[in-house]
């Protein structure tokens, strides 16, 4: 009431001024529970995202786990199952009783003995190759990826090439081999899912970036497709892919051309002076 009277006899002036003040008062006050509402609207949505991140990282690390598991039961399986069977018979051609033999049955149980050894020597070999490619650790990325493209283009079925324009100086072995592995990997992918009727491949360094891309004529991913395929609880080469990239610290874009006739992947690298070294 004594406001009210206050105000009655205020002078118009005064009562514009005093009704101002409080419309700012009230817009101030909305304006930062506004941006306190917009504040914590930000935090939730970060920790969203960092949830999402962390549950993105759990998967590649399982699927890098599961990936190191499978090789190792592949390999255990390899020597199990072929090499030692095989070393088994050898052992038995070579027996105690051996001396005991006659000279021609000794000599046909060494030959027959001989045999199986060579055969398990070219097994072990066979699976020293696949854990590291003779031609990749000799002669380097370029030379083990035109061995695969020529492989490729020598079924029959598709077109391969590949084509380095900057690989004059290598990198460290370890990282040659994960290169050349994920490279495998997507051609893997192509040849089992894309249709396509050709695979080129090329490579560059601009900077301190090297890149690897792969082109294609058949069906493909976009970027969306693989970030979404990722995400999922399927898509374990596609993940296997990402996790060797997370241990590069690198990038890999799928893209389709703006002429629509075909598909592009990019994998992109930072080299520093301990990524390049002469041959």
């Amino acid at each position: 009431m004594v406001l009210l009277q206050i105000l009655n006899s205020a002078s118009p002036v005064s009562q514009m001024i005093f009704f101002g003040t409080i419309g700012m008062l009230i817009l101030t006050i909305g304006l930062i529970f506004l941006i306190i509402f917009h504040q914590k609207k930000i935090i939730r949505y970060q920790m969203a995202l960092q949830q999402m991140e962390f549950q993105q990282q759990k998967m590649l690390l399982n699927a890098s786990i599961k990936l190191q598991e499978e090789e190792r039961q592949r390999l255990a399986a390899d020597l199990h199952d072929d090499a030692g069977p095989l070393l088994a018979t050898a052992r038995l051609y070579l027996n105690e009783n051996l001396v005991n033999l006659d000279k021609t049955t000794q000599l046909q149980n060494i030959y027959n003995a001989k045999q199986i050894i060579d055969e398990t020597i070219q097994l072990i070999r066979n699976i020293s190759h696949s854990l590291m490619p003779p031609t990749l650790k000799n002669f380097g990325l370029e030379s083990a990826v035109n061995d695969l493209f020529q492989k490729i283009s020598g079924a029959g079925t598709i077109t391969g090439s590949a084509r380095f324009h900057d690989y004059k100086e290598r990198m460290p072995a370890e990282k040659e081999l994960i290169v050349f592995r994920i490279i495998q990997e997507l051609v893997n992918n192509i040849l089992k899912h894309s249709n396509s009727s050709f695979i080129h491949i090329t490579q560059n360094i601009n900077g301190n970036s090297f890149f690897i891309r792969l082109h294609h004529d058949g069906k493909g991913l976009t970027q969306a497709d693989f970030e979404k395929l990722n995400k999922s609880s399927g898509g374990l080469g596609l993940k296997n892919i990402q996790s060797r990239l997370n241990v590069l610290q690198g990038k890999i874009f799928f893209e389709r051309d703006s002429s629509q006739t075909y598909y592009k992947i990019t994998i992109e690298l930072n080299l520093n002076d301990e990524d390049i070294k002469t041959d």
